[in-house]
């Protein structure tokens, strides 16, 4: 299939559960090679994700390395126009549904080291990262 443009500029897209998943292997060996775990997963896969430090995170942020360089923030998500849970959460959603009403998504959270894939309502506001094509 071809890639799900969405809000990201040309030349970008947004990622595919797949990718999303081949990244968090590259950055954690064995996170979930079969690309299937739901729920959380790896041992420090959302450390190695996370910004470091607390000017964002709320205390403690556990395991927040950034070593991949990803330096993912804790927006929180919005649903029925307000927000929710910035500074302790993050959610970003991929391109793959797992229904007409759910999609897959990624989520940090301050006092986990792993990294949750689950999926959700799509009427939810996450985050997004886009990946040059």
């Amino acid at each position: 299939s071809s890639n799900v443009q969405g809000v990201c500029p040309t030349g970008w897209h947004l990622p595919t559960d797949a990718e999303w998943c081949t990244m968090e292997n590259t950055v954690e060996a064995g996170t979930d090679a079969a690309c299937n775990v739901t729920e959380w997963r790896g041992t420090n896969t959302g450390g190695m994700l996370k910004q470091t430090g607390t000017s964002n995170w709320t205390t403690p942020n556990t395991g927040a390395t950034n070593s991949s360089g990803f330096t993912a923030l804790p927006g929180g998500h919005s649903w029925a126009g307000a927000f929710y849970n910035a500074g302790s959460n993050g959610y970003w959603w991929t391109a793959a549904e797992s229904s007409a009403t759910l999609a897959w998504f990624r989520h940090l959270y301050y006092d986990i080291a792993q990294v949750s894939r689950n999926n959700y309502s799509k009427a939810y506001g996450f985050s997004v990262r886009c990946v040059k094509d």
